[in-house]
């Protein structure tokens, strides 16, 4: 996910400059990062999915306008289908 961060940021919905800003439990835009249960992070991994190893990640970059279709597509396409 790292390596389209700007092309799923360009995807995520508009306004985003001004939410995802790396402040108030964000990430910023301009960066990708990814932790277990960070909720500071682009993408969040839940401490039952890392313990586990299985599970779910919570994408927390788009904004509630975007199209979920069109995330939900990209994410697919990125973690599953290896799209470059």
């Amino acid at each position: 996910m790292k390596l389209k961060h700007k092309e799923h940021i360009a995807a995520y919905g508009t306004g985003n400059e001004r939410r995802l800003t790396g402040r108030h439990e964000t990430a910023s835009m301009d960066t990708f990062t990814y932790g277990v249960a960070n909720r500071g992070a682009s993408v969040r991994i839940p401490r039952v999915a890392e313990a586990e190893g299985k599970g779910y990640f919570e994408d927390r970059r788009p904004a509630s306008n975007m199209d979920p279709y069109t995330v939900t597509a990209r994410i697919i396409k990125t973690t599953i289908l290896n799209e470059a």
